[in-house]
């Protein structure tokens, strides 16, 4: 699904940031970029040191707005049923890095909204803030696999939909370990929607790269920002989670994304 307003992928008409973008003193408004869809890597991580540097919000709060918002995202596409246990449950798949801390929230978040989540978090991060988002959901009595099956049958029957949370934007697969990249060649063969968080994991942020190979999201939920790859989703539901993002820095960074309706925390692309 191609973002509205852009012809997306090749003939996507949104022009990258110039190079002034990146200057210390921040681009000339007079001579600012043409507006665009999608950021690079190197554009997302300018965006998020704005946000962490320029206005002070720390990581766990961009990590919990993230989070909460997929959680919502979730239950847009899947909404609860009045009866069936098995359409509560989610298996949300963590990684290590900053991908797997909002995965962590958005299962906390699913189990506030009446879901039934379960998380595979095969590579544990010594970070403090994954020990903290750990500790609570383990306390909010959300289980833990500590293996994934290889036989995908039985994921298939167990859940309603999986939230891949494994790997964003500049986590090269390799860096992951095993247990990690196991658990994606288990996910491409499911029969089951696939939610990927930012981007899907194994695709390259900058082109695409595996994405007809890789994981095929049904819903992809772009965190502050689309990402380039992004022009090549296909899946049923895009949705952007940055209504955290003020309006002069979406400026500056010239992104044309639609509007928030009323108090929404993501919006649909």
């Amino acid at each position: 699904m191609h973002l509205k307003g852009c012809g997306g992928g090749g003939g996507c008409r949104c022009a990258p940031i110039t190079s002034a973008m990146s200057s210390a003193a921040g681009p000339d408004l007079a001579e600012a970029p043409e507006e665009r869809c999608f950021l690079s890597t190197a554009e997302a991580a300018a965006l998020e040191r704005e946000l962490l540097e320029d206005y002070r919000f720390g990581r766990q709060q961009l990590v919990e707005w993230c989070g909460h918002a997929s959680a919502v995202a979730v239950t847009k596409v899947f909404p609860l049923p009045a009866h069936s246990r098995k359409q509560r449950t989610v298996l949300v798949v963590c990684g290590p890095e900053q991908n797997g801390a909002v995965g962590l929230v958005c299962a906390r978040h699913l189990r506030v909204f009446e879901y039934e989540p379960t998380i595979f978090y095969p590579t544990r991060s010594l970070d403090p803030l994954h020990r903290d988002l750990t500790t609570q959901c383990e306390k909010m009595d959300i289980p833990f696999l500590s293996y994934l099956p290889t036989e995908v049958r039985l994921i298939n029957d167990a859940y309603r939909l999986v939230v891949d949370a494994v790997l964003g934007p500049g986590v090269e697969p390799g860096k992951v370990g095993g247990p990690c990249m196991r658990a994606l060649a288990t996910l491409k063969l499911l029969s089951i929607p696939l939610v990927s968080l930012d981007i899907p994991s194994g695709w390259d942020p900058e082109t695409g790269g595996d994405a007809e190979d890789g994981l095929r999201p049904d819903v992809l939920v772009s965190l502050a920002a689309p990402k380039q790859c992004a022009g090549r989703f296909s899946g049923r539901h895009h949705f952007v989670a940055g209504r955290f993002v003020p309006d002069d820095v979406r400026r500056k960074f010239a992104l044309r994304l639609p509007g928030y309706t009323g108090t929404d925390c993501i919006a649909a692309l």
